[in-house]
């Protein structure tokens, strides 16, 4: 089997990119959804506020500017073929040459601490918070998921029973986005994991957030819950902006993975309207 080398400033080239494209544009998918949202909302006020939202959006794009002025932390996802060498330099440094780039040339909001407790700013957005899965073949994916403070503040894991079954997990995301109420910006876009350990389950979450709205959970069972919980979701009547109305959520998604017999872990990552993500193939 050839092995196929990637240089390491390569890397840093398309992160720097992806960071900029993430902060600047939003998916098609979450674009659409905003604007299906906006057409079907009956209360007038939540339907101007959707619609302001969508202008802050267009104007983003005009001036080149950040949809937000959070530019979050800079979430890396990589899928790394086995097949691949790097070579000029280690995968961790190249990522975060990356994100320093993009965050000081595109002068996008500096948001990360060097330590969680005396708070110094690292004053260049590194280091990335940076998942690898090591996948068939010679192809580097690389995915940059700005994540914001206000919606990852709201984010919640429990360790349910196994007797709380589907009702339970169900209880807990409602309850999640209850306690959360405005905060997090809505209409939101929620990140499920069940299943796994304490760690994997919250890293579910989080990877839940890079598939598109429009693209169901791959099983029917889970994609119809899904569904359920939009629309429970949705009930609720938070709204816009918590302005009340009939969107309040623009889409869940859930990601499940085995688990011990005698544990049941829920995890709920909440992401707000400016559901951020930017990809590349290398």
């Amino acid at each position: 089997m050839s092995v196929r080398e990637l240089k390491a400033g390569a890397i840093t080239r398309a992160v720097e990119q992806l960071c900029l494209r993430a902060n600047l544009t939003l998916p098609d998918d979450v674009h659409n959804a905003m604007q299906r949202a906006q057409d079907a909302e009956p209360w007038p006020l939540a339907k101007q506020t959707l619609g302001l939202l969508r202008q802050n959006e267009q104007d983003a794009l005009a001036k080149n500017l950040p949809i937000c002025q959070d530019t979050g932390m800079a979430c890396v996802f990589i899928e790394l073929g086995q097949d691949v060498h790097i070579t000029g330099g280690a995968l961790r440094d190249a990522v975060n040459e990356g994100v320093r780039r993009g965050y000081v040339g595109g002068y996008l909001r500096k948001s990360i601490t060097g330590d969680p407790l005396r708070r110094r700013n690292t004053e260049d957005n590194t280091p990335a918070f940076l998942t690898v899965d090591l996948v068939p073949g010679d192809r580097c994916r690389i995915t940059v998921a700005p994540k914001g403070a206000g919606s990852e503040n709201m984010s919640r894991l429990g360790m349910l029973k196994p007797a709380d079954g589907v009702q339970g997990v169900k209880d807990f995301v409602l309850e999640t986005v209850r306690l959360a109420g405005s905060n997090p910006c809505p209409p939101i876009v929620l990140g499920v994991g069940v299943g796994g350990s304490f760690d994997k389950c919250a890293a579910l979450a989080k990877h839940a957030l890079l598939r598109g709205l429009d693209i169901p959970n791959p099983d029917p069972y889970y994609a119809s819950l899904e569904w359920e919980l939009c629309d429970a979701i949705n009930a609720l009547g938070i709204g816009p902006q918590g302005f009340g109305g009939a969107t309040t959520c623009l889409g869940v998604a859930i990601e499940q993975a085995p688990t011990h017999v005698a544990c049941l872990p829920v995890a709920v990552n909440i992401n707000c309207h400016v559901t951020r993500r930017a990809s590349a193939e290398l």
